[in-house]
């Protein structure tokens, strides 16, 4: 089965289904399904837009109206992940997920689903430590606050992921597990991205949350995003009881930009015998049933339940049984329902609304995927001005009181992070691909937005883009994975390499190395203020949050802020390093 992975899509869904079709003639095969790794942007009209965490200049329509709207529709069975640039009162409508135009499907704060017998699974959103433990509260209108908080992973929706026993196939997440960039060519990830070094070094850059699950899951395949630029690694990991020891391929690629390494086609091998649509998975939807007295949209810190003897029940792993009477809720017909339907107007060209204001709606989908399971719709009920639903429902997990917050609150950095080696607060290097809401918006590749957009369509459309023929070998011919890191691995191991094609575009070396020059001046703050119009000449200075201290001895330049509890940090690191 040919499966197209693309990194962050920022709304150019044309662009990227052209470069589908362009690839399809070129190479002579036929794409079975698209994976997009995040920063979707399924804007639908312009109240949606103002829904989106990036500045009003960048708040542009794109092209998802048109598929929600039915004046096009998607040529290839799309599946999607949350980033951290998303239309979230739309994606909130859906947040076990569900169709957002016909033939694009999105997973859900967390989900997995079957595709030909294939399990993909993934999760929304990026890792804010300040964020993490606290229930999905955010609902629209949204402030600067929740506006940001609103895309930011939550550990209800990693546990969820945790009680997972059945093996997973494709994986995918915006942010990259913390840690994997060891496992792969960290020489060539450092001299594309050389600002990365201080927190490749310390280990800090990633997802704690999605190493964890990493390590849990070990799927075949981990796709990602998120950082603009494309990596490849092997990890072996270590054996579970006699089992044989998992490997996972891992790959991540650069957003939708003529010259970047955005797109790429992947072999995986299908399951004789399984259905061809798009379906249900029981035992993740048995764990949505049983973890959903746990659903909380209160903004108090909360920890999942363990087994010390305060909890009732901390084991939800489903049983066979909890899985067939899933099956049996379902009728034993296990495909997702074709049921899009339209909760607001597109957009119209010809009648643009630029001071239409966002609308709150129930999705239908979710009003009959809740109906069914018994499950709980967490933005209907805070729409509804349920209240907190942890103190409905009683949870049976550990939850704390925030006294020192109010509790419609962002959260504090200094609030300690629920992994004790979690030092992403101290770093103190700048990536300006980390987005921070806004300096992604603000990457070219030394060139007028014109020309941009003009070598965009051609590549697009399979035409040679200028200095960048589609045929130069920029890169190899076939991606060669590192060996995986572990004593254990088998002699024959690199004989399975993926089977990836080279991708469409790659930058050449020159204007990479001026655009890396470049961006490195160019950051701006997460208020977004006014900004000349013109990126690339304008030099921003990144606001240092209360989180981001510089680590003691470090030859940055950047102001330190102190915080409180800083000895709670600063024993945190203490205790990585003795790790």
């Amino acid at each position: 089965m040919k499966i197209a992975v693309e990194g962050c899509c920022h709304g150019e869904l044309d662009k990227i289904y052209e470069t589908i079709g362009f690839l399809e003639k070129k190479e002579g095969v036929k794409v079975d399904l698209l994976l997009c790794c995040g920063d979707f942007q399924a804007v639908r009209n312009e109240g949606d837009m103002k829904c989106m965490a990036v500045p009003a200049k960048y708040r542009t329509m794109q092209t998802f109206y048109k598929y929600y709207s039915g004046e096009k529709k998607a040529p290839v069975l799309t599946i999607f992940i949350g980033g951290n640039h998303e239309a979230s009162n739309h994606l909130q409508e859906l947040p076990y997920g569900g169709w957002v135009a016909p033939n694009i499907y999105y997973l859900g704060y967390a989900g997995v689903v079957r595709y030909k017998g294939i399990r993909i699974g993934g999760l929304s959103g990026i890792f804010k430590s300040r964020d993490y433990r606290r229930g999905h509260h955010e609902f629209p209108p949204y402030n600067p606050d929740t506006l940001r908080s609103v895309y930011h992973i939550r550990n209800i929706e990693v546990f969820k992921l945790k009680q997972i026993q059945m093996p997973i196939d494709i994986f995918m997440s915006h942010d990259w597990p913390r840690g994997i960039y060891h496992y792969g060519s960290t020489g060539e990830l450092l001299r594309k991205k050389k600002f990365l070094r201080q927190e490749v070094e310390s280990n800090t850059l990633g997802s704690p949350a999605a190493e964890e699950l990493l390590s849990h899951l070990q799927p075949s395949y981990w796709f990602s995003a998120h950082l603009h630029v494309k990596f490849a690694a092997l990890m072996q990991h270590p054996p579970k009881a006699n089992a044989a020891p998992r490997v996972t391929k891992f790959l991540s690629l650069d957003k939708c930009l003529p010259y970047r390494e955005f797109l790429q086609i992947v072999d995986v091998p299908e399951r004789p015998g399984s259905s061809e649509g798009l379906e249900y998975d029981p035992e993740w939807l048995a764990i949505l049933k049983a973890t959903n007295s746990l659903q909380r949209t209160t903004p108090h810190p909360w920890n999942p339940p363990e087994n010390n003897g305060l909890h009732e029940r901390w084991d939800f792993r489903p049983s066979e049984a909890a899985m067939m009477k899933v099956v049996e809720d379902l009728s034993g017909d296990l495909a997702i329902p074709d049921n899009f339907s339209r909760t607001v107007p597109a957009y119209d060209p010809n009648r643009p609304q630029p001071h239409v204001t966002p609308t709150c709606h129930a999705n239908p989908q979710t009003t009959e995927l809740c109906a069914t399971f018994g499950l709980t719709d967490l933005y209907a009920y805070s729409g509804q001005g349920g209240g907190d639903l942890g103190r409905v429902q009683g949870s049976t997990g550990g939850e704390e009181e925030d006294d020192e917050e109010d509790g419609h609150s962002a959260g504090s950095a200094d609030e300690p992070s629920e992994y004790p080696t979690d030092t992403s607060g101290l770093s103190s290097s700048f990536n300006p691909d980390e987005i921070t809401i806004e300096d992604e918006w603000e990457e070219e590749e030394g060139k007028g937005e014109a020309e941009l957009q003009g070598n965009s369509e051609a590549a697009a459309k399979g035409d040679q883009l200028p200095d960048a023929p589609v045929g130069d070998a920029h890169t190899p011919s076939r991606m060669v994975l590192p060996a995986p890191k572990s004593d254990a691995s088998p002699p024959a191991l690199m004989s399975h390499l993926m089977n990836l094609p080279p991708p469409l575009h790659s930058t050449p070396a020159v204007a990479r190395s001026h655009a890396e020059a470049e961006r490195r001046q160019r950051c701006e703050d997460e208020d977004g203020g006014d900004e000349d119009e013109d990126a690339s000449s304008a030099v921003r200075i990144l606001k240092r949050s209360s989180g981001e201290a510089g680590a003691p001895g470090s030859k940055s330049t950047m102001p330190r802020i102190k915080r409180r509890n800083q000895v709670i940090y600063a024993a945190a690191q203490d205790d990585e390093g003795e790790d």
